[in-house]
């Protein structure tokens, strides 16, 4: 049973499930979902230019005393920032010694190799080359040429996204066994929601699926975002894959419309085993016109470990399968 569609502003954003439909007398999916169409949209996602930049990870999480230390395409990648406060990345390994920058200090904007006391301030030294790197207030980028392959752009493609001095904001990081093209592939299978994530999702139908001269590339789909019992919070989103590594979701109608769900899928590299790793970084903007949401925003250090366990919770179970897609397609028995 769909939800109806949202009308606009109510007075309260919840709603009452009047005839709750249990978990297995759902609508089945799977007719719907149907792969072609799902390695379809991935193929096209796939085709996008990235300009070689990958997310690393959150800019809160960079700290004025310490880099921040990433594997990237098995490439170890250190960020900081310099005396004028830019971002600085580079390879993390020390160019005289070969230690990990990671363990190192910053002081004034210099790093400092905590082996022999090497000092970098984010300029070419001693065979260590700066790699170019973006800060866009809510996630930290990383440009690799030589990783990525593709012609290099000054910028990465940010999406948009809400102002941000007007929303409330939370990351999730996750890490799983896996190529990011099984984790955008999870993304853009959103007939599974409601079946594979019932604590969170019901009343789930799909109503749009991408056709031939759809320049989006968009799946939409009306949801009810549950919150206790028969209480829930419709909406409809809409989800398009920007690029091979992201997949954004947008609220279009509904409570928090113009909120965004940025999902970034990092390949990290091979595990001991010879397995491909990636990370799952996650932005959630959330935004709403409701007078109480400046009272939320105000709350935002209380309410953004919330947002990251409900995040974690979806994607313990979508890293599976994500994990499972993959295993399935290294061995040649992934069906479809």
């Amino acid at each position: 049973m769909s939800p109806a569609r949202p009308q606009g502003p109510k007075r309260l954003p919840l709603s009452l499930r009047r005839t709750p439909v249990a978990w297995d007398r759902q609508r089945p999916t799977w007719r719907e979902a149907r792969p072609a169409l799902i390695a379809g949209a991935l193929k096209r996602a796939q085709a996008r230019p990235t300009g070689n930049w990958y997310v690393v990870g959150a800019s809160r999480d960079l700290r004025p005393d310490r880099p921040l230390a990433r594997t990237v395409a098995g490439r170890e990648v250190v960020l900081w920032r310099n005396a004028g406060g830019d971002l600085v990345a580079g390879p993390g390994s020390c160019p005289h010694l070969g230690a990990p920058l990671r363990d190192s200090t910053v002081r004034c904007g210099t790093l400092v190799c905590h082996w022999h006391g090497m000092a970098l301030d984010g300029r070419t030294f001693t065979g260590w080359e700066p790699w170019p790197a973006h800060d866009d207030g809510v996630l930290l980028w990383v440009r690799l040429d030589e990783a990525g392959g593709e012609p290099a752009t000054s910028r990465p493609a940010v999406p948009e996204r809400p102002a941000l001095n007007e929303a409330l904001t939370a990351l999730y990081t996750g890490t799983g066994v896996c190529e990011p093209d099984d984790v955008v592939a999870n993304r853009l299978d959103p007939w599974h929601g409601a079946w594979f994530h019932p604590y969170s999702f019901v009343d789930l139908t799909v109503v749009r699926t991408p056709g031939r001269a759809d320049e989006e590339d968009s799946f939409t789909v009306d949801v009810s975002f549950k919150v206790a019992g028969r209480l829930v919070v419709p909406v409809r989103a809409v989800f398009t894959a920007p690029g091979p590594r992201t997949v954004l979701m947008r609220i279009t109608e509904g409570e928090g419309e113009g909120s965004v769900v940025e999902t970034h899928a990092t390949p990290l590299g091979p595990d001991l085993l010879g397995r491909p790793r990636t990370a799952v970084v996650e932005a959630v903007v959330a935004t709403s016109d409701r007078p109480g949401f400046a009272v939320a925003r105000r709350a935002s250090p209380l309410l953004r470990p919330l947002m990251r366990a409900a995040a974690g919770r979806l994607w313990r179970d979508d890293l599976a399968y994500a994990e499972r897609r993959w295993a399935l397609r290294s061995s040649g028995r992934l069906p479809g």
